[in-house]
């Protein structure tokens, strides 16, 4: 999961997802909202034409209001057809619509003369919107009535639409949030496509199965990829020109400590430091020229080069018997004649100290990997292990120049940030010898 978390795919399409499950709902609920404001303003604005439909046919004789039998809104002479009128002097009922017989209304609103209120009540438990007008009527002998005129109307048939607009509303959404999230799961991954041919060329050049990238990139690519390729090509052409050089100054120290060496007369003390030098030599020159944590673009196949070194050293012990585990797809990202030196010496060394068998094999466990030489000797005291990757130590049960050979190999593990372990073999129950290398 931290690695998903850590990918920038993960996180544009996390984003989009986010982007599209936040504003369609928003969008949603914006357009149901207004969709019932707008039902409620043609409500009021329907209750209004009632209101002054009523008053156009409202009287006042003698002091007494008088309405006609029958209204010419057909709902308003029908029981309780959801559409109601009334008139009321002092919230006192004088006149209602036989659609308003049964019922028992709350009390109503009364507004100022000339003021119109518009409100919500109960019927029946049943909402309802009220229109209420405040007017007043002049008698004969000029007194003013005042009057309150009360239109009603039920709710359900606009909570209906609602409802009903609220669920398509719902239903589009869905629809649209699919929709969307297909053509941006596709955009995206038009998108980042460079992205991921770029990621995977890098893990063929770092798996050594390339040796540069692809510049068909888009601009922003491009010049990435063309800067790498320059560094590769940069750092190859140093390496070997160290190298050259490198072989070039053993070759001209070696002869002249040949030469002193072959000297007869020379003491003992004198020899013993000159081999010291050489080994030095040796051991610096193999150290420096390691391609350590500068090979991560190489990559080297790790079962035919154990298979190589055990074939060679087959023949130097014909009385061991090697037993090579190592699957083909297993690879070492650095260097072969790093990987060839740290194996040939474990290799070499589990020889001399094994009474018939030596088996190599390697493990890997997602960006790591480690390598395990055992063999069937009489293995590595533990408080000896750590003396026998010092320089010039060795164990009593190991010939001459073990020390000097797992030094190198400490060297170089080093060079990789590797970890050399030694400990007891569970299989032979000789010494095993781990090369243990992080992929961090």
């Amino acid at each position: 999961m931290s690695s998903a978390v850590h990918s920038l795919k993960f996180r544009v399409m996390l984003s989009a997802a986010l982007m599209i499950l936040l504003i369609l709902p928003l969008v949603g609920i914006t357009l149901v909202d207004a969709f019932n404001q707008h039902m409620q303003r043609t409500a009021r604005d329907e209750l209004g034409a009632h209101l002054y439909g009523v008053l156009a046919v409202a009287e006042v004789e003698k002091g007494k209001l008088v309405m006609p039998a029958a209204l010419l809104e057909n709902r308003f002479n029908l029981i309780q057809s959801g559409l109601y009128a009334i008139i009321t002097q002092d919230r006192q009922p004088v006149w209602q619509s036989d659609s308003l017989l049964g019922l028992e209304l709350p009390p109503l609103p009364k507004p100022d003369t000339g003021s119109r209120n518009f409100a919500k009540l109960d019927i029946k438990g049943q909402p309802h919107f009220v229109e209420s007008y405040g007017v007043s009527f002049v008698t004969d002998k000029g007194k003013d009535v005042p009057y309150t005129v009360h239109i009603i109307k039920d709710m359900a048939e606009i909570n209906a639409s609602s409802a009903e607009f609220g669920e398509q509303m719902r239903n589009w959404l869905l629809v649209m949030t699919v929709v969307l999230m297909v053509i941006s799961g596709s955009w995206l991954w038009w998108t980042l496509r460079p992205l991921q041919r770029f990621r995977q060329e890098l893990n063929d050049v770092e798996q050594g199965r390339s040796d540069e990238l692809s510049t068909d990139y888009p601009a922003e690519l491009h010049s990435v990829a063309s800067q790498l390729n320059r560094l590769l090509q940069t750092e190859q052409n140093q390496r070997k020109r160290f190298r050259n050089a490198l072989s070039d100054l053993a070759h001209s120290l070696k002869t002249p400590l040949a030469v002193l060496q072959s000297e007869q007369n020379l003491p003992v003390s004198a020899q013993e430091q000159i081999q010291a030098i050489s080994q030095s030599i040796s051991r610096q020159l193999k150290r420096a020229q390691s391609a350590g944590e500068s090979a991560w673009h190489l990559g080297t196949e790790l079962s035919p080069v154990a298979d190589k070194l055990c074939r060679t050293l087959a023949k130097l012990y014909p009385n061991i018997e090697f037993n090579q585990a190592v699957t083909p797809e297993l690879r070492f990202r650095g260097d072969t004649a790093d990987l060839m030196e740290m194996l040939g010496n474990l290799l070499d060394n589990a020889c001399k100290a094994a009474s018939s068998k030596v088996m190599i094999y390697a493990v890997k466990a997602g960006d790591s990997m480690s390598i395990s030489i055992e063999d069937d000797g009489p293995g590595v005291p533990p408080e000896k292990a750590g003396e026998l990757v010092q320089r010039g130590k060795r164990a009593d049960s190991y010939d001459s120049g073990h020390g000097l050979g797992l030094a190198i190999v400490q060297d170089l593990a080093d060079s990789y940030r590797a970890r050399l372990v030694i400990d007891r073999s569970p299989s032979l129950g000789g010494a095993r010898f781990t090369l243990k290398f992080s992929g961090d």
